[in-house]
């Protein structure tokens, strides 16, 4: 009975969040806020895969920035330059991640640790290198404009309330297809994978297998939000799928913590939004915003040093804390 009722108050909970989300745009029509909350729907999108690979399967990336330009670059070109419907360009997109990370899978996830961090990374580097190198398709170092906002047949999902939907209704999504997924016989996989590999492997787990499922689903997630950050912000260049990037992504599956999609998932809202807090802080100085601007890079490395350091489980195991206090008084 007491399983039941918490996941009774688990889903009243979510209900509850979803519509606050979801109402956004009827309480407010503050452009500024809803581009801003909009980043943090594609973050969302982003942090899931990150939790699947990070928190569920132990595997760290470095270069998920990387499949996040792949994904919007693909997109940006089919639609613009080749006249491809909108869905056509996000499928490919989703489409050509799944085949990169597949490719970089296969290898690189037989190393382990750091190996795999400095494999990832260096793919990193040499598609940051790519995407300012081909200028026929990427536009260069001075970026690809003119990107068309998302449309379906005759409709231009083209406000800002609209893009901020459209956003929120794909992460809301992702958020559940993950959730059935950690709860499935390959989310007991993936947890076994983390808590010990050779744990795994005499349970008969196919390690790399299982691996290189978690590293691909985690590359098309990244490259699904790049195709629509694309068509939501009209302009991409190189310096948004920079390292800076994958770092902030990994701080961000650092804070939330582990075996949790909801801890992630709240890391990604508060790390997205410290460079535009005056988005949610009502009446921030703009030398105060400045200053956090300044030191966001500072901000995110010292996070990821203060989670390690004093709270190793993150906010998913801060959350954990919270449920076995309320069962306990409930």
């Amino acid at each position: 009975m007491g399983e039941r009722t918490i996941d009774i108050r688990t889903v009243a909970v979510l209900a509850l969040v979803g519509a606050l989300v979801f109402a956004v745009p009827l309480l407010t029509a503050d452009r500024y806020l809803l581009k801003v909350l909009t980043f943090v729907g594609i973050n969302v999108i982003i942090i899931t895969g990150m939790a699947l690979l990070f928190g569920y399967a132990g595997q760290v990336s470095l270069g998920h920035a990387a499949f996040y330009g792949i994904g919007a670059y693909t997109s940006a070109y089919v639609v613009t330059s080749l006249g491809w419907p909108w869905l056509g360009g996000v499928a490919l997109a989703v489409a050509v991640t799944s085949v990169g990370g597949l490719l970089l899978a296969l290898p690189s996830l037989r190393l382990k640790g750091h190996y795999l961090a400095m494999a990832t990374l260096g793919f990193g580097e040499i598609m940051r290198v790519v995407f300012v190198e081909a200028r026929g398709i990427t536009g260069g170092p001075d970026g690809f404009s003119g990107i068309p906002f998302a449309s379906v047949g005759g409709l231009a999902i083209d406000s800002a309330g609209a893009n901020y939907w459209l956003i929120w209704g794909v992460a809301a999504a992702m958020l559940a297809l993950a959730a059935n997924l950690v709860r499935s016989r390959a989310g007991r996989a993936m947890r076994a994978l983390h808590g010990s590999e050779l744990g795994a492997l005499a349970c008969g787990i196919d390690l790399t297998g299982l691996k290189v499922r978690v590293f691909v689903i985690s590359a098309a997630l990244a490259g699904l939000a790049g195709a629509l950050y694309a068509h939501v912000v009209g302009f991409i260049s190189p310096s948004t799928f920079s390292l800076h990037a994958s770092v902030v992504l990994v701080a961000m599956a650092v804070l939330g913590g582990t075996r949790s999609l909801a801890g992630p998932v709240l890391a990604a809202a508060l790390l997205t939004l410290i460079p535009f807090a005056d988005a949610v802080i009502p009446g921030l100085s703009r030398s105060a915003l400045e200053t956090i601007q300044e030191w966001q890079e500072d901000i995110y490395g010292l996070t990821i040093i203060a989670v390690l350091l004093f709270v190793p489980g993150g906010v998913a195991g801060a959350l954990r804390r919270l449920s076995r206090v309320g069962r306990r008084w409930g």
